[in-house]
């Protein structure tokens, strides 16, 4: 970059405008091709959170919101998904300047994530309450649903895109206000997002976005007593702490956290179709993903036979700049996530792992780390515990069905799995039998927003996308209309 060339900025979006924060502050961020700064983006503080919610609920209490029918919000989802697909391109160049990740990937991500607002468009007018059989004369009684309130939806910097949509097409849908709290690292296709939000016709102050650090942003935000509900995705240690923080507000929450997900290869598995599966699942978005399918538990008979045609493909894996079309693997988001590689692999090795390939950095500027294949002689070893978030899987094999079960539950976390297998009976058993909240059977990575996303134990709860996900920004409110001619009964006479 020249003397002469201008970084970008990128604002807060809070009632429909495009604001500094109240301290004026700024972050830089870093483009991890490079390593340097690209852009800078406003930090917001506990005024600008305050701000954000006030306007929010006042929103959902009287104006153009409150009074919208279901079929009005639907029409502007629509709207909003137009828009998403028509600017897919230049958020898609925003997001890898800002994350590194591939900008094929950003952008046809971007592109398909217009379907997850239409989607729930469909579904605005399709909140339906019921009429209830009382077990009481005279009485008309039924239900309907309510927006639940203003929502913080807390999103990460791996795929803002995709985890915006599955928080905010629903909450909108369902009539909700929202806030939505970007990572302070790599925030900035969401800061613009904004202006499509705005073009699209949505009142103002009914969606804000802001960025900044937990102290100053993240708490004051979970803890508002304005906040009816949190929905988060990171981490589980991050989840905790949010946790502790709705006991301030009581906010129902929706927490899609980590994952060490395992992928089973059976030795009857179409071997090559088992290997693109667990490229796709460990290599794809430089792993960089919570569905990451970094356990590979391969049947013993083939484990040789599937290393040798890792390393195979490996070899043509191409890893460079994400704005060439030819590259494979880019850089990992933070040097932060190279160390922890780098520490979690020096300890596998330690207790007795073997790197069949990669293992290490590359090129000297940017954060590039090779794919990495760690063989693992048991359940004890480092990268089998340890969510790294980049380009590194780790291989046991197995005996039995029972041990390939038993090694893929040996985990605290339960997102995403996967079974490669070409008996249709085995494929049934033993999805039924893991622990995770997605089962993928000779196949990986797979998104619909048509499908629930989430997970169990460590990996969080309830879930995000289908039909499921609009009814959790509601509230049931039941009426009770006495029909007889009658006055009310004595209550203190008992019949």
């Amino acid at each position: 970059m020249t003397i002469k060339e201008k970084i970008p900025h990128y604002s807060l979006f809070i009632n429909g405008e495009f604001i500094e924060g109240e301290k004026k502050e700024s972050i830089e961020s870093i483009n991890p091709h490079t390593g340097k700064v690209w852009a800078t983006f406003s930090a917001a503080n506990d005024v600008d959170v305050n701000r954000a919610i006030s306007i929010a609920k006042r929103s959902m209490e009287k104006g153009k919101w409150a009074d919208m029918l279901p079929s009005m919000r639907g029409k502007l989802l629509f709207t909003l998904a137009d828009l998403i697909e028509k600017h897919a391109s230049f958020l898609g160049e925003i997001e890898t300047k800002d994350s590194g990740k591939l900008l094929v990937e950003t952008a046809t991500q971007t592109k398909y994530v217009a379907d997850y607002y239409r989607y729930y468009a469909g579904l605005a007018d399709k909140i339906e309450g019921a009429t209830l059989p009382i077990d009481k004369p005279d009485m008309h009684v039924f239900t309907t649903c309510e927006p639940i309130g203003v929502v913080a939806a807390i999103v990460p910097w791996n795929a803002q895109m995709f985890l915006t949509a599955t928080k905010l097409a629903p909450a909108l849908a369902a009539g909700c206000a929202t806030i939505i709290k970007a990572s302070e690292i790599a925030p900035c296709a969401l800061l613009y997002f904004g202006r499509l939000i705005k073009e699209a016709g949505f009142p103002d102050g009914v969606v804000s976005i802001i960025t900044g650090d937990a102290k100053n942003c993240a708490v004051p935000l979970t803890t508002h007593p304005d906040i009816d509900r949190i929905a988060f995705t990171g981490g589980p240690e991050t989840a905790k702490q949010i946790i502790i923080n709705s006991a301030e507000n009581f906010a129902v929450t929706t927490l899609e956290l980590g994952g060490k997900s395992p992928i089973i290869i059976f030795e009857d598995a179409d071997i090559d179709s088992a290997v693109n599966g667990i490229i796709a699942g460990n290599f794809g978005a430089s792993g960089q993903s919570c569905v990451a399918g970094s356990r590979v538990i391969v049947h013993e008979s083939i484990k040789n036979d599937v290393i040798a045609r890792l390393i195979k493909k490996v070899n043509h894996i191409r890893v460079g700049s994400p704005t060439d079309p030819e590259t494979h693997v880019g850089p990992l988001c933070t040097e932060k996530q190279i160390i922890l590689i780098e520490n979690t692999l020096k300890k596998a090795t330690s207790q007795g792992a073997k790197i069949q390939f990669g293992g290490k950095r590359k090129q000297s500027e940017g954060y590039y780390f090779e794919p990495t294949l760690v063989d693992c002689p048991n359940e004890s070893i480092a990268t089998l515990e340890v969510e790294m978030f980049g380009p590194v899987m780790s291989m046991l094999s197995f005996e039995s069905e029972e041990e390939a079960i038993d090694l893929a539950n040996n985990s605290s976390y339960g997102l995403g799995s996967g079974v490669f297998t070409t008996n249709l009976a085995r494929a049934h058993r033993v999805s039924k039998k893991i622990k995770a909240g997605i089962c993928w059977i000779n196949s990986y990575r797979a998104i619909s927003p048509i499908a629930p996303f989430g997970g169990y134990n460590r990996s969080g709860y309830a879930r995000e996308a289908g039909i499921q996900a609009i009814n959790d920004y509601v509230r049931t409110k039941t009426t009770w209309i006495n029909i007889s001619d009658e006055p009310m009964a004595n209550p203190f006479v008992m019949r």
